[in-house]
């Protein structure tokens, strides 16, 4: 049975009527204070003049992958990286065109202090592709992936852009960044269903230099960034998938889980083979109120 279900995490419905062109900040909107108290979420206009009502929905089997979480542990909050943007891209096949290993990701967002899923927030994930190049950034990201040396606090190596300041850390250590090209591969943005949960397809990460392989992550609960994190993967499965093509292509790694300076054990997904790729599994338990606990 295949995955590469493009959309159907926000139903046909909805995407006719627009949705795909709401963007991020009239989808945060949406899902955020002010939304309809039965359904947590509110009609919105599109940039194409739709009126829609954005719903998460998910496969059915991925309720079951979550029945052993329930972790109340806030999540390590780290640095969101030099290379994001709101990419103004509200789907779940993040691919495009970009080549590699299948992933299929699903995320579980719970409440840090109650440990019931946070449903009607909006998840976005972004990572580089196979050649360790990001979208918006790849003149910045092929600097980097060329450069010498350690990059300070994890970051490629080169000054950060759009005035970010290389400092490690928690959320709000760098700027946004402002695209300076127009791709947007390996970007996107889900909302949770009523169980938490969204869930996105795309590649295996590759790698740059000074930093392990990992996915960024960035949770928004009514209109506020309550989680900056990332995803990381055990290190014989980064091994199996960098010795294929097109990974293969690019050697030379030097940074890898235990001398990466942002590495966690509890950033690991639980990934196991599905079809011709993986699923990773995370789950999330962010501070939905951002009072620290």
């Amino acid at each position: 049975m295949g995955h590469d279900h493009e959309g159907q995490r926000v139903s046909r419905r909805r995407l006719i009527s627009g949705i795909s062109s709401l963007g991020l900040g009239g989808l945060l909107a949406a899902c955020g204070s002010g939304a309809d108290t039965s359904t947590g979420t509110t009609a919105v206009t599109t940039s194409t003049g739709a009126t829609v009502t954005p719903e998460a929905t998910t496969t059915n089997d991925l309720t079951s992958l979550f029945t052993d979480a329930s972790t109340c542990t806030l999540t390590q909050t780290t640095t969101q990286g030099p290379y994001y943007f709101d990419a103004d891209k509200i789907r779940s096949d993040i691919r495009e065109d970009k080549k590699g290993v299948r992933l299929r990701v699903a995320i579980k967002v719970q409440d840090s202090e109650t440990c019931k899923p946070l449903p009607n927030a909006v998840v976005e994930i972004w990572h580089c592709d196979a050649a360790g190049l990001y979208s918006g950034a790849e003149a910045q990201s092929t600097g980097a992936g060329g450069g010498t040396g350690t990059p300070p606090s994890g970051a490629p190596t080169g000054a950060p852009p759009s005035g970010g300041t290389g400092g490690g850390g928690g959320e709000g250590a760098m700027a946004d960044l402002t695209p300076t090209d127009d791709k947007r591969y390996l970007r996107g943005a889900q909302v949770t269903n009523s169980d938490g949960i969204v869930e996105f397809t795309t590649i295996w990460p590759g790698w740059y230099r000074g930093r392990t392989i990992h996915i960024h992550a960035m949770v928004h609960f009514s209109s506020e960034r309550v989680l900056t994190t990332q995803m990381m993967f055990d290190e014989k499965l980064n091994s199996t998938v960098m010795a294929m093509s097109p990974y293969s292509e690019h050697t030379g790694r030097d940074t890898f889980n235990d001398n990466d300076n942002i590495y966690d054990g509890s950033m690991l997904m639980k990934v196991t083979k599905e079809d011709d790729g993986y699923l990773g599994v995370i789950v999330f338990a962010a501070d939905s109120d951002k009072d620290g606990s």
